[in-house]
């Protein structure tokens, strides 16, 4: 499997309830409880799960009542039906109204591990990914569900959008998604980044030029502008603008026109534009680098893009995003799942160049892999090295993640490895000594291999 699953676990019987979700956080996923039905399709409606483990029998709304408000609310989540009243007549009315599979109890955790593990592998990746998705944007973290949400109620108005965010974080695809969301769908989408061109070209590739307007000006050309007309114009990187442009792009937020240089004939245009920038424009204005009238044109509806780190729980979404895209594009078979520890040191890692870091680092390991499975060895020597080289902390690599993660990783790598400390530390990208040092440092012990 690729990454941590969402379960969600629901039985009004604590003990079962608890000793059930521990279970299957030891087997490396993610788990929720519910006490009730009512609770669990609340959650259900809410976010994302890749299987619910439904007990039969519960006050109030039962089992089988909440597996049927599910699918006919088109929630097509896996169900995995317990009871303890189990009968053969019980299993088919369960699987007749819909559940993937029905267990007696007591379970055997055994049983109960190996259907979670085979219901998952049923569920095929790119279904997974395309629930959590919203145009190429991946994930079911809350601030993703909120950027979603803010990306819904702007796409069908015509209004300014500013989209914020570190480098890597998806500005451009955000922008894609409001144009694929509104009426302007069928017009062009023009993407230009102004931080890559110098002032006098930018100004051309914007607005246009008549023939003689500077040297080397040997025709008319109409501009990004006048190419956008009837769509959307995404301006990436507009803090990086000179305040004798941005006066220009005052005037055709303004006018809705513009003048091609050289030229003394306004056109007018029909664009929506988004903008992005990785700045602070409002400390930008206040630097005096920021035209204050313009920031008020762009900043209309704000659009803030949250950095990797802080929406780590997408992470597992995101590199099924990466191996499914991989898959599509390869003329070799790329991995399908993602180990447990590699994942746990994806997880710590503070990515710095966000989901584009990401992608980049799951497109090198799957090459490496050269199989169905990304280990921890296949990551890159910054990203298994949680301490660093030698043994040392190196800043940023766990930004936020501290000590508990670091012990946290170790023991994975030892549970990994059956407590071999060669072979863990070598999962780890550490020397033998260096993996000693931090076992003894965390209060660890293993067995030698």
């Amino acid at each position: 499997m690729t990454g941590r699953r969402q379960l969600l676990v629901v039985d009004d019987d604590r003990t079962f309830r608890l000793s059930t979700a521990q279970l299957l956080r030891q087997d490396g996923h993610e788990v929720e409880v519910a006490a009730d039905a009512a609770e669990a399709v609340a959650l259900l409606e809410t976010r994302p799960f890749d299987l619910v483990l439904l007990d039969l029998r519960m006050p109030g709304m039962d089992g089988l009542t909440a597996l049927e408000v599910l699918r006919t609310r088109g929630l097509r989540t896996p169900v995995l039906m317990i009871s303890g009243f189990g009968t053969i007549d019980t299993a088919v009315e369960s699987l007749h109204r819909g559940a993937d599979h029905f267990l007696s109890k007591p379970v055997d955790p055994d049983l109960l591990s190996a259907k979670v593990w085979e219901l998952l592998e049923r569920r095929p990746a790119e279904s997974r990914v395309h629930e959590g998705a919203l145009g190429s944007m991946v994930g079911h973290s809350e601030p993703m569900r909120e950027v979603f949400g803010a990306v819904r109620k702007v796409a069908p108005t015509d209004t300014t959008v500013l989209v914020q965010g570190e480098t890597g974080t998806g500005k451009e695809l955000l922008a894609r998604a409001v144009h694929d969301l509104s009426a302007r769908a069928s017009g062009p989408f023009i993407a230009v980044n102004c931080a890559g061109l110098a002032e006098g070209v930018l100004e051309s590739e914007l607005f246009g030029h008549v023939r003689g307007a500077f040297t080397g000006a040997t025709s008319d050309r109409a501009g990004l502008f006048a190419a956008a007309d009837g769509g959307t114009l995404f301006l990436d990187e507009v803090g990086d603008v000179s305040l004798a442009l941005q006066q220009r792009l005052l005037r055709v937020l303004q006018e809705r026109e513009i003048t091609p240089v050289g030229s003394s004939r306004p056109r007018a245009v029909d664009v929506r534009v988004v903008a992005a920038t990785h700045r602070n424009l409002r400390a930008e204005v206040d630097a005096g680098r920021f035209r204050e009238d313009l920031y008020y044109r762009l900043d209309v509806f704000r659009i803030e893009v949250p950095p990797l780190r802080e929406r780590r729980s997408d992470l597992p979404l995101l590199v099924e995003a990466a191996l499914v895209r991989l898959r599509e594009r390869s003329t070799t078979t790329a991995p399908t799942m993602c180990s447990p520890l590699a994942m746990r040191l994806l997880r710590a890692h503070s990515w710095p160049g966000n989901v584009r870091e990401l992608f980049a680092v799951v497109e090198s390991a799957a090459i490496r892999a050269a199989g169905p499975r990304i280990e921890a060895q296949h990551l890159p020597p910054a990203i298994r090295d949680p301490a660093g080289s030698g043994g040392g902390r190196s800043e940023g690599r766990y930004r936020g993640g501290g000590t508990d993660d670091e012990r946290s990783t170790i023991l994975a790598a030892l549970h990994e490895t059956g407590g071999s400390r060669s072979r863990a530390a070598e999962l780890l990208g550490m020397s033998r000594t260096t993996l000693w040092r931090r076992m003894r440092e965390f209060g660890l012990t293993a067995d030698d291999d």
